[in-house]
């Protein structure tokens, strides 16, 4: 990925507080998107909108995309270099 790509990306997530947010509380930790909601006092239904965005996107992956609840998501290597920007 080049730089203009990346900068794109770190724009996108810089736009909106709720993506910004949500990578932050990610973090280096794998999360479920209900304790994501409570950290950061959005709905769970947000939250998962949200990360279903950042998963088209390559920023964030979810490890078991087969469970209907608990899903447990992670940032990408991508995801964690955008992290570095927005903190």
């Amino acid at each position: 990925m080049n730089d203009d790509e990346l900068f794109k990306l770190v724009g996108y997530v810089m736009a909106s507080d709720y993506r910004k947010n949500i990578i932050k509380s990610i973090g280096n930790d794998i999360k479920i998107p209900s304790v994501i909601a409570e950290e950061i006092g959005l709905r769970t239904n947000h939250v998962s909108n949200v990360l279903n965005d950042l998963k088209t996107k390559n920023i964030v992956v979810c490890l078991n995309e087969e469970a209907r609840k608990g899903r447990l998501y992670k940032n990408t290597d991508l995801g964690l270099t955008i992290l570095k920007y927005i903190e």
